[in-house]
């Protein structure tokens, strides 16, 4: 097969243009670069969670968002980048955590309000500062790990507008008002969305031996 002559009339390359253009990295030189910052990523990661396993999760996420959403930038902009999305991942590991201990808390808050009543919300009955409550105990944290699972499987069998609710309270953390916008409806309606979501949810995991 011939393969069709090159255009003669193309301009040669601008060479001040082409001070200005950095070279992008190659799928080697990207692998490199992460080989060098693995070991230092990852103690960096430790310092902030004291967690191997978490630590090595967070160092492997952010190594894989440099690789899927970056590999086309300039080898020099990748130190910086990997840094930006190792400190937001880290970030996403706290926010997480303290997401499964608003869960837990909030079903263990359950004997605290009227049962009985929709627009009881038991996040709004919760005083304990952001993360008094995540477990320091490996046993603790195992266990509340757990219970979250348990959560999340139970979260798919709720309707539609329930879970809706909850994951916008309690995962995305909105308050009410914003909740509402979301949803396109009322505040009064979203009390009760979440009030019986919380409640299935608790009964579910009461019939797998879970209780507040």
């Amino acid at each position: 097969m011939r393969w069709p002559a090159a255009p003669t009339n193309v301009p040669p390359a601008n060479p001040i243009l082409s001070l200005w253009t950095d070279p992008l990295a190659t799928l080697q030189e990207i692998s490199a670069f992460l080989a060098g910052v693995e070991r230092r990523a990852f103690k960096q990661a430790m310092f902030a969670v004291r967690n191997e396993d978490a630590a090595l999760d967070i160092v492997q996420d952010a190594m894989l968002k440099l690789t899927e959403k970056y590999s086309e930038k300039p080898l020099d902009e990748l130190p910086m980048l990997f840094q930006r999305i190792l400190q937001n991942t880290i970030h996403d590991h706290f926010r997480r955590q303290k997401v499964r201990s608003t869960w837990t808390t909030v079903l263990s808050a359950l004997g605290k309000g009227d049962e009985k009543d929709d627009d009881y919300d038991p996040l709004e009955t919760i005083a304990a500062k952001q993360d008094s409550n995540i477990p320091v105990n490996p046993a603790d944290q195992l266990q509340q790990v757990q219970i979250v699972a348990l959560i999340e499987q139970a979260l798919t069998r709720l309707p539609a507008r329930q879970r809706e609710a909850f994951l916008l309270r309690y995962w995305e953390e909105l308050n009410v008002a914003e909740t509402a916008a979301a949803m396109g409806c009322s505040e009064g309606s979203v009390k009760t969305h979440c009030s019986r979501a919380v409640h299935a949810l608790a009964e579910m995991l009461k019939a797998k031996g879970v209780t507040p």
